[in-house]
């Protein structure tokens, strides 16, 4: 049949996720970095997902496309929900186990030793992106780490796994406002940056980040090492 169905511009999307977020039916979803309609039948054509896009990739056309099934989005929210359900589960277990592994080594951290697991490997300060200088003495020679927010939160060893000898940003591309690439663009431009590594969520919003150290790095005209490491709601490192 022959309907309205919304049309994603992948020239213009930048993978920031938000529509797939703001589309209750879960038509959309975000695929090597870019948004995309998975199934037309999930696709009702109302267009919540419109309003939510930063960049305006998103409109209808009238196209041939398999009539919306209700009855099919009903049973993927379920499983959907049967789903985080079971991943909320986990998430307290991880939580119970790492308190237990916190509580264990505080008691027996001798404070005089600087290899005790729970000791801060932070050394750099201000860390808030939106703080932190375009130059700087630490930025010489300097292995950069740009990490969502959550992600030390997430992830239980952060401290040891991803801060250690390298100079630490933050930041959440959800709550904070503006774009963080031109920022990180000056810093890559006017520092003799070595690497960057990213440590994100997996969670869409986060592509933000993740994009946003992309065009950075594509603007600063340096060919800088970047890895990207993505960190599960559960605390597992992903990638």
């Amino acid at each position: 049949m022959v309907r309205r169905i919304v049309k994603i511009d992948e020239e213009k999307c930048n993978g920031c996720g938000l529509c797939a977020e703001a589309c209750h039916e879960g038509a959309i979803g975000i695929i090597n970095g870019k948004a995309k309609l998975l199934r037309d039948d999930y696709c009702d054509g109302l267009g919540d997902c419109l309003p939510a896009c930063p960049v305006d990739a998103i409109g209808f056309e009238e196209r041939e496309a398999a009539a919306y099934d209700e009855k099919a989005v009903e049973e993927r929210k379920a499983a959907a929900y049967g789903e985080k359900a079971a991943e909320e589960r986990n998430v307290t277990a991880h939580a119970e186990k790492t308190v237990e592994k916190r509580k264990a080594c505080l008691e027996n951290m001798d404070k005089n030793s600087e290899n005790c697991a729970c000791e801060s490997r932070l050394s750099t300060w201000p860390v808030q992106m939106k703080l932190a200088p375009i130059q700087a003495p630490y930025f010489a020679d300097a292995d950069l780490l740009i990490a969502a927010d959550c992600t030390a939160y997430a992830y239980g060893d952060f401290h040891n796994r991803f801060i250690k000898n390298r100079v630490t940003l933050i930041g959440c591309p959800k709550l904070d406002s503006g774009d963080y690439s031109e920022k990180l663009t000056e810093i890559m431009k006017n520092n003799t940056i070595k690497s960057v590594t990213v440590v994100r969520m997996q969670v869409p919003c986060c592509g933000k980040l993740e994009n946003a150290v992309k065009r950075a790095l594509n603007n600063s005209g340096k060919e800088i090492p970047c890895e990207v490491l993505v960190i599960s709601t559960n605390g597992r490192l992903l990638v």
